[in-house]
């Protein structure tokens, strides 16, 4: 319990539950892949902010294997923010297939894992919200760019679109796992 009261774990899922509901309730009649992107990235970014606690030196030198928590915590983020999109597009008529949603919220936990990591815990949500804002206004030209730059907005199987989510998943789970969020 105290554990997750240090990273604002109560907060974070007050946090994830409205952003879920604030973005379905008036997108639920055209749930679409911008949608669920959109509510993934509000809720991998509101859940990041607990991706270090409040003193790093005393994470550093507990008796703990931070690493393994670490992991844990950032798949728990993961599973979190997937869910909720789950749970609120089954409200609606329409649905993102759940190969895009696990493809999403894999490089998106990534993406707060490299921020947690260079930047600190507290600013493990900038690279998500970014990359979608940039992801969000990239034009579909079907070039190679704009696939790797607008992966979490490409429909499931496309490629350049797991790739580019595969990678950014394994460097920031693997540089947050050992590293940890940045002092």
């Amino acid at each position: 319990m105290l554990y997750a009261r240090s990273r604002q774990v109560p907060a974070a899922v007050t946090a994830l539950v409205v952003c879920a509901l604030a973005v379905w309730l008036p997108a639920h009649g055209s749930w679409s892949l911008l949608y669920a992107g959109l509510t993934l990235t509000a809720g991998v970014s509101v859940t990041a902010i607990g991706l270090s606690g409040q003193d790093p030196d005393l994470d550093r030198t507990a008796a703990v294997r931070w690493p393994l928590r670490r992991f844990a915590h950032l798949t728990l983020i993961g599973l979190a923010a997937g869910g909720a999109v789950l749970a609120v597009q089954q409200l609606g008529p329409s649905t993102v297939e759940l190969t895009a949603v696990v493809r999403d919220a894999a490089g998106l936990l990534g993406l707060a894992g490299l921020a947690a990591t260079a930047a600190g815990g507290q600013f493990g949500w900038t690279l998500p919200l970014a990359w979608f804002a940039i992801a969000a206004f990239v034009p579909d030209d079907g070039s190679a760019k704009a696939r790797i730059a607008a992966w979490m907005l490409q429909p499931p199987g496309t490629s350049m679109a797991t790739w580019t989510a595969a990678v950014l998943a394994a460097a920031g789970a693997l540089a947050y796992t050992v590293r940890g969020g940045r002092r």
